[in-house]
């Protein structure tokens, strides 16, 4: 299949600190293996010098484009916004503290470009890897997880992981999108294998943060979850196929 441009969406809340490393590392990594791409960057209402930071980057790396979520914001508002402006006909979903390394983005790349609709990464699999993933997290990671497969009888097992890679149709065949904050990690993978889009699981590495703070807040984003998980899986038993893909 002929692909001509990976859009990485970043979103981004008070991530002045990370963002040079990672924006730079996406572009040097893309640019050695001949990765066409461009780098959309959403500034999610940030009160620090993150804009700043995204407007002089851009001076240095043609293939960013900074964008500004005006409001409401949201981690999954901020990915939406970002989707709204991409230019690609795939996308890939990164973090701004630079925990999902640039390579793994590449072999998602070549992956769509061999025709699957969607690539998801597992770092619980042969292959995968977590460095420093707090105790805590972790646990709650694993048991979200399994009780995900479970009510979907799915395979995949790091269905919570924003870094995920999608064709762009599956995006816009997934619309529309509910889930205003983390939540939205599951919503879109969910939707991808429910309405019939083609994917496949690769193990990919995860490596904490160094600057800044997460902005994911546990005991906010449980019953979010749940509610996203059990929206999905009543369009999966009860639609009778409307959203399903012809």
């Amino acid at each position: 299949m002929s692909l001509k441009l990976l859009s990485v969406v970043i979103p981004a809340r008070d991530e002045e600190e990370s963002l040079p490393s990672t924006v730079r590392a996406i572009h040097e990594e893309f640019t050695r293996e001949s990765v066409p791409h461009e780098i959309v960057v959403v500034d999610d209402g940030s009160k620090d010098g993150t804009w700043k930071v995204l407007k002089a980057l851009q001076a240095e790396i043609p293939s960013l484009s900074p964008v500004q979520n005006l409001g409401p914001h949201g981690f999954g508002r901020a990915i939406i916004h970002g989707l709204g402006h991409i230019k690609g006909d795939a996308v890939v979903i990164m973090m701004a503290d630079a925990s999902d390394p640039p390579s793994d983005a590449v072999k998602y790349w070549r992956l769509l470009c061999e025709g699957h609709e969607c690539v998801f990464g597992s770092r619980f699999i042969r292959g995968g890897n977590v460095v420093d993933y707090p105790r805590l997290k972790l646990l709650v990671n694993r048991l979200a997880n399994l009780f995900i497969r479970m009510l979907f009888n799915i395979r995949l097992n790091d269905t919570t992981n924003a870094f995920k890679a999608y064709q762009r149709h599956v995006i816009e065949g997934c619309r529309p999108y509910l889930a205003p904050h983390f939540n939205l990690t599951v919503e879109l993978p969910l939707k991808a294998i429910v309405r019939g889009y083609t994917w496949t699981v690769i193990p990919i590495s995860w490596h904490n943060r160094k600057h800044g703070v997460a902005k994911l807040k546990i005991k906010e984003m449980g019953s979010r979850y749940f509610f996203i998980c059990m929206y999905v899986w009543f369009e999966k038993y009860f639609s009778r196929g409307d959203y399903k893909r012809r």
